[in-house]
């Protein structure tokens, strides 16, 4: 009997070892990704290198389980993998669970992702809430400036995680790069690393699908332009550590790109790669682009969407040049304008970040529908201490802290309405603003 009794003991020890040295090879994650109805993408980083796969399987049948290819962590690519969950069916919940080397990683959160429902021909669009915001700022003494740490209450990352939304959509300045980073592409990952690793950060990546764009701090120096010598680099960094349908128009230069979700469609562009500096003279500047804003043109006008979200780092709709907001670019600007106008593409809504305050602008226009710009930031980074001037900005909606938003779209298709909530860094209602799909025609 004493030597069954040791025996069993030494098999508990003996497994529970192994499940540890599994989760010390564990970096951050896992991620879920993009998601459609038959397919998501799954991510994840080790410290070393490692074979690495998910099993998944449809919510509440574990004895069904399908598993993804299995990948080698390599230290080229910061040990990261990106593994592609393809037996899906439309509208279902999936748990999963990581392994590392063959043995099952554990979490005290839980792990899932869903796909999405095939609705059309069907049923009225599903509901959809999702969250929104920009500039996550991780301190790390040692290569920050000195004094005050810019970055806290990281809490609000819990405070997004419990709002309960199905995917988060990170706006640019998702990380910030230091001055010892942006020049070598290990610095690079090692920036990224170290701000994917935030240990309040992983529940939210575990079960909330992630989609992002970039600012110039995650594309390099502050207020960086296409003349960014690094920007390869920054764009293949971006690639390793997020989980976009694409990259790029056609896949190529920058990380331009869109994604569906029920009846929105968002369209996720790229405010660096092709800005023109800000101090050239005698030529016509650009934040965009000509090619970006065929695209983004093009796109929108074959959108059906109740909703079509322009996903960009810097305001776009604040009427008062100042900072690096498109009014700064007042060419470009209008030119969008009109085109989204002449066009006559209805739904359209701006989703931007960048200026470390949240808030509304509404722009009314003659003929047509108001233009509404919702600005959310900054998530953990120093919010700013001066409200600079915006006309077109509704006063009420203004929040000097840490905050991020929430929207959440109902209803019938023929009479969709949305909801925005911004909410502080305590996770507290600070405004609320209600649009039907009707009131943008």
């Amino acid at each position: 009997m004493r030597i069954l009794k040791l025996n069993i003991f030494l098999l508990i020890v003996l497994l529970s070892t192994s499940v540890y040295c599994q989760k010390k090879l564990l970096q951050s994650g896992p991620m879920v990704g993009y998601s459609t109805m038959r397919e998501v993408m799954l991510w994840v980083q080790t410290n070393s290198e490692a074979k690495v796969y998910f099993n998944y399987w449809r919510k509440g049948n574990s004895e069904e389980k399908y598993s993804t290819n299995i990948i080698d962590t390599k230290k080229g690519n910061a040990f990261t993998a990106h593994l592609i969950a393809d037996e899906l069916e439309p509208g279902n919940t999936y748990e999963y669970e990581l392994l590392i080397n063959n043995k099952i990683v554990s979490f005290e959160y839980p792990l899932q992702f869903k796909t999405q429902q095939l609705w059309q021909w069907r049923n009225d669009p599903p509901d959809v809430k999702f969250a929104f915001g920009s500039c996550l700022y991780i301190n790390e003494a040692e290569y920050d400036r000195p004094g005050t740490p810019y970055g806290g209450d990281y809490e609000i990352l819990n405070h997004i995680y419990k709002s309960k939304p199905e995917f988060m959509l990170w706006m640019g300045d998702n990380v910030y790069l230091r001055e010892a980073d942006w020049s070598a592409w290990t610095s690079i990952l090692k920036r990224y690393t170290h701000t994917r690793s935030a240990s309040l950060l992983q529940p939210l990546l575990g079960s909330v699908h992630q989609y992002a764009t970039w600012d110039d701090h995650d594309y390099g120096p502050n207020n960086s332009d296409r003349s960014f010598w690094n920007k390869e680099n920054t764009r293949e960094a971006f690639k390793l550590f997020w989980a976009n349908p694409s990259y790029g128009i056609d896949g190529s230069n920058g990380i331009t790109s869109f994604f569906q979700w029920a009846d929105l469609d968002f369209f996720l562009l790229d405010d660096r790669s092709f800005r023109t500096p800000e101090n050239r003279k005698n030529i016509e500047k650009e934040i965009i682009g000509n090619d970006q804003i065929e695209w983004l043109i093009d796109a929108l006008s074959s959108s059906s969407a109740s909703f079509k979200f322009v996903v960009i780092g810097t305001q776009f709709l604040n009427p008062n040049p100042g900072g690096e907001n498109h009014s700064t670019c007042p060419e470009e600007r209008k030119k969008i304008l009109d085109r989204i106008k002449s066009e006559n593409i209805n739904g359209v809504i701006f989703l931007t970040g960048d200026v470390h305050r949240a808030e509304i602008t509404k722009i009314e226009r003659n003929g047509t529908y108001p233009l509404y710009d919702f600005t959310l930031s900054p998530i953990t980074a120093g919010p700013s201490s001066k409200a600079y001037k915006n006309e077109g900005r509704i006063e009420e909606s203004l929040l000097m802290e840490r905050n991020f938003g929430t929207i959440e779209v109902t209803g019938p298709l023929k009479n969709r309405e949305l909801r925005l909530t911004i909410l502080n860094k305590d996770g507290k209602e600070h405004y609320k603003l209600v649009i039907n799909a009707n009131e943008l025609k």
